[in-house]
């Protein structure tokens, strides 16, 4: 009787911790966009932002513990909805392998990736794609002063952002996996829901994304 009470009370204890692990990391998301969004002379071109299909955000990706050069991070992908005019709720979704690129100084590293075209969407909805392999990612370019579409932006069907120690930079994540993230989506939606059910709209977003969707609606 006192091992099931024990175990009862650890459970009871152990839920709010989850959660509030999940709000965390939504704030994370929300911040990350707004600095690397807002940074009109150093951030990702406000042009580049209101084309992009879908927004992937990632926040403090981190160097695998096991295989070289590898790296591991979770985070959460929106997509437009309603002809454009809106923003789905966020999907859970990670990020994992690729090159020691992603890596400055060894620290975490925020990404965001902007999927610029259907075929690009498509491919991240697949719930499994090697960048490199399954999809064309290019570098993003950063600023006003790169805001001009070139052949490298206009071929992409994703463009990737990094910030690692306040530097910030286009920076190219070849060989690195997303897939969604399961376990996420079940802490956020209280079921079992892929992101392509997620961001087609029908799927109203959690309370604790009330400030990354507010985020998104500024671009």
């Amino acid at each position: 009787m006192r091992i099931h009470v024990t175990i009862v009370l650890a459970l009871a204890l152990a839920a709010p911790v989850a959660l509030a692990a999940d709000d965390s990391r939504l704030k994370a998301a929300e911040q990350v966009l707004t600095e690397m969004a807002g940074a009109a002379d150093k951030g990702i071109p406000k042009n580049l932002l209101t084309k992009a299909q879908c927004v992937v955000i990632i926040p403090g990706v981190k160097k695998a513990a096991l295989g070289v050069g590898g790296q591991y991070g979770r985070g959460y992908v929106s997509c437009r909805t309603s002809g454009a005019s809106k923003w789905s709720a966020p999907g859970g979704i990670r990020i994992e392998g690729g090159s020691a690129g992603l890596q400055i100084g060894g620290t975490d590293t925020d990404v965001i990736l902007l999927v610029m075209n259907k075929q690009g969407v498509d491919h991240l909805l697949s719930n499994n794609f090697k960048v490199g392999a399954d999809a064309a990612v290019a570098a993003g370019p950063v600023g006003r002063e790169a805001a001009a579409e070139t052949d490298a932006t206009l071929r992409a069907e994703m463009l990737s952002y990094s910030r690692a120690k306040g530097v910030f930079a286009g920076l190219s994540i070849q060989g690195s996996s997303f897939r969604d993230d399961g376990g996420e989506n079940k802490e956020l939606y209280g079921k079992e829901i892929d992101n392509k059910t997620i961001v087609t709209g029908s799927v109203p977003p959690p309370k604790g994304a009330a400030g990354l969707m507010s985020a998104l609606s500024k671009f």
